[in-house]
């Protein structure tokens, strides 16, 4: 028994989606958006093409993973409430890159004049962000390299002396792994990338928009389990200032080089599971000598209609046999 195909695209969706191809058509060179690297990272440009040539899908947003050191913003005072600052941000009403953005409000610039819980807007930025392993030399300055400074002296320690935490503007260090944004036609096609998905380990996924008369699912790929994130500074005079030992940015570059590999692996089995379930709706889902895939029950049902044939015959013959 063959599953049902997925239905046409509408042609909503088939407009929209040929406007977002239209994007990621143009050049490195000249596309830009509001994320730090502003383009689709090269470890899934295949998986990116694969997912755009599925008639019911386009991705919106995307990141293969990233370890990245970020400076907050300034943050809001006490007095400010936290909706407020998020409305100021840009947070009240989400909005969505159809490119390349890493799942994160990435503007950061100075439109927010404060920030929010996790230091987005008001004049945040990054330090340093890499979507590959970070290669630790031997004797590398690890904070320099990751866009920190450190003190001259023994000050660090005096850090939040008297001070409320939200004072201080703190520098993060962070593993993410990989997110996608991916704008579906159907609830159908928005079932099979989210079980291969979640299958695949990305256990966070999830999926938007599931009803309606014509509704278009998004799905959001992704998987919390691998992300890291550590405090590692704090800012002084505009500049980033280190506050933990070499040893210690060391093991949580070490950490994150792990964790690129296991998301990788993650990567790897979702695009093959993809592959999988497409190929079981276009070409009929197979069974384990390659025949064609059939429901147990109906199975079942066959055999027993075929064993009653076969029975019929033989009685019938040897009732011949005797006359």
């Amino acid at each position: 028994m063959t599953p049902p195909l997925l239905t046409p695209p509408p042609p909503s969706f088939l407009a929209k989606k040929t406007r977002i191809l239209s994007q990621l058509a143009v050049p490195d060179s000249q596309y830009d958006d509001l994320s730090p690297k502003g383009s689709i990272d090269e470890g899934i440009r295949d998986l990116i093409a694969e997912i755009n040539g599925i008639d019911g899908c386009v991705t919106t947003s995307s990141c293969a993973g990233r370890v990245s050191v970020f400076l907050e913003g300034k943050k809001a005072s006490s007095s400010v409430s936290l909706s407020a600052v998020e409305e100021e941000n840009g947070r009240g009403n989400e909005r969505a890159l159809e490119v390349n953005d890493d799942g994160e409000d990435d503007d950061i610039g100075e439109r927010g004049t404060k920030a929010g819980i996790g230091g987005k807007g008001g004049g945040g930025r990054w330090l340093f962000v890499s979507h590959d392993p970070v290669s630790i030399e031997k004797g590398r300055d690890l904070a320099g390299y990751l866009g920190m400074k450190r003190r001259e002296g023994d000050g660090d320690e005096e850090l939040g002396m008297g001070m409320e935490a939200r004072e201080v503007r703190f520098v993060h260090f962070k593993f993410e792994p990989m997110i996608l944004h991916i704008l579906t036609s159907s609830f159908q096609q928005a079932q099979n990338v989210l079980s291969a998905a979640l299958q695949a380990g990305f256990r966070e996924s999830g999926a938007l928009n599931l009803v309606g008369e014509q509704a278009t699912p998004m799905v959001g790929v992704r998987s919390m389990g691998l992300a890291l994130e550590s405090i590692v500074g704090y800012e002084e005079g505009g500049r980033g200032v280190c506050m933990v030992p070499e040893a210690q940015l060391g093991m949580l570059l070490r950490v994150g080089n792990e964790r690129f590999v296991e998301n990788g692996k993650r990567i790897a089995r979702f695009r093959g599971l993809l592959k999988e379930r497409e190929g079981e709706v276009k070409g009929g889902r197979k069974g384990k000598e390659g025949e064609e895939w059939e429901d147990p029950l109906v199975r079942r049902e066959r055999k027993r209609a075929e064993g009653l044939r076969i029975r019929d015959a033989a009685n019938k013959a040897e009732e011949d046999a005797a006359v």
